[in-house]
């Protein structure tokens, strides 16, 4: 048995201090909610530097995961969402806020689950809300999700809130996962068709320029320009790779400056099919987020403040704080977002959006809007899918009869010169 020190919240009001024995935090924390105390912080009596016994050493998951450098182990985005679906329905279940992440924080199937889960209850027994422990579980919940949590607190319904998350987590993983299936085939050609191709120009054109060697006739231009490529890849190779992993890496370091990130967000957003294809996907996540705000009876500024970061690029972004400062000057919603031109809706989703506000209805429509961007978005990825097979397909088949060609056209020039 330990001992325990206690301050928690009584039924009257007041605060009760106190001490008790217990195996566990856990059950120093059954044992204070028992009594009908809302706990506000319980730690070990000889927290510190008590004159209580030693503390216990660390244990070694403790020393690894303060070692400088080592990264915490990551909670999957599924286990983020089951846990935000159980702690909405316990609860809407009457269950206290600190008994319900103690459950959950029991029930999890992984260690590093557990471990997070435990470290929200903790922050929340020692009195801070629920959103400021979210904010410091090392990048477990977005910035959405804790702003939706905040308002939820604020506005006392936090298990409405915390079921609009997990149903909006559920939406951004089927997105994300019908997009990677519809892109795993074209990339698999495009596997396919980089590794035939290095593979002929480094292992078999080789063999045919030796051959070649001994001929003392010219070398048609195809031939000698693949025997050119041949060479290059096999002298330069390794440094191509090499430049090519730092490009990337530059360029992702040259993402965290704001002005070049923006301008890469410009280029791609005006892309014609990208471009289109990025930005409906991030309007249809705002859509559905301030829908779900809304109908979780969110009040619109403070809905569209948190569904404002749901978009992910700076430029719709900034566009969407200039409708923010008209909402605030008094427009209606529409209005403001009509003044951004199609740059980040369209004319007719902006009517939409309109007709909704005058009909009182405006987050069934918002949602509704959503679903019908997200069956867009499937079918248009599914066509370009069913267009990028063939033409990657044509592709391997060209360059591959290129280098065929390329090194039988020697043969036939051998014949003409020998006439």
């Amino acid at each position: 048995m330990s001992a325990f020190r206690f301050r928690a919240l009584r039924a009257d009001g007041g605060i009760e201090d106190g001490r008790l024995d217990a195996p566990g935090r856990a059950e120093a924390l059954a044992a204070v909610e028992s009594r009908g105390w809302i706990p506000v912080r319980v730690e070990p009596a000889d927290a510190g530097g008590g004159n209580g016994a030693a503390a216990a050493p660390p244990s070694w998951r403790a020393l690894l995961a303060r070692t400088p450098g080592t990264a915490p182990r990551r909670v999957s985005a599924a286990e983020s969402e089951d846990f935000l679906r159980s702690l909405a329905s316990l609860l809407a279940a009457g269950v206290s806020l600190s008994r319900a992440l103690d459950l959950l924080a029991r029930e999890a199937a992984r260690p590093a689950a557990a471990e997070r889960w435990r470290a929200l209850r903790d922050r929340v027994v020692d009195g801070q809300s629920l959103a400021a422990a979210m904010e410091r579980a090392g990048g477990v919940f977005s910035e959405v999700q804790i702003a939706m949590v905040e308002a939820g607190e604020t506005g006392g319904f936090l298990d409405v809130v915390l079921g609009q998350i997990a149903d909006f987590m559920a939406r951004e993983r089927d997105l994300k996962a019908r997009a990677l299936t519809a892109a795993i085939y074209p990339a698999v050609l495009f596997a396919l068709a980089a590794g035939v191709v290095s593979l002929l120009m480094v292992f078999f054109i080789p063999r045919f320029q030796r051959m070649f060697e001994g001929f003392d006739a010219p070398l048609p231009m195809l031939t000698r320009v693949i025997i050119g490529t041949s060479r290059g890849l096999r002298a330069y190779g390794l440094w191509l790779i090499a430049g090519a992993a730092l490009g990337i890496g530059a360029l992702r370091r040259g993402f965290r400056d704001e002005v070049r990130r923006r301008a890469f967000e410009r280029r791609l957003l005006r892309a014609p099919v990208a471009g289109d294809l990025a930005r409906r996907i991030a309007v249809s996540r705002f859509c559905r987020m301030l829908g779900a705000l809304l109908a979780a009876g969110v009040p619109l500024l403070q809905a569209l403040r948190a569904a404002r970061r749901s978009l992910g690029y700076r430029t719709l972004v900034d566009l969407l704080d200039g409708a923010l400062e008209g909402v605030q000057k008094g427009e209606s919603l529409s209005v403001a977002l009509g003044r951004g031109g199609d740059a980040l809706l369209s004319r007719s989703t902006v009517e939409m959006i309109s007709v909704a506000e005058e009909s009182g209805r405006l987050d069934r429509e918002l949602t509704r809007i959503a679903d019908e961007m997200e069956r867009t978005l499937d079918r248009r990825m599914r066509t370009a899918v069913a267009l990028a097979e063939p033409a990657l397909l044509f592709l391997i088949a060209v360059l591959i009869g290129v280098i065929f060609i390329g090194m039988v056209l020697p043969i036939f020039t051998l014949q003409e010169y020998i006439r």
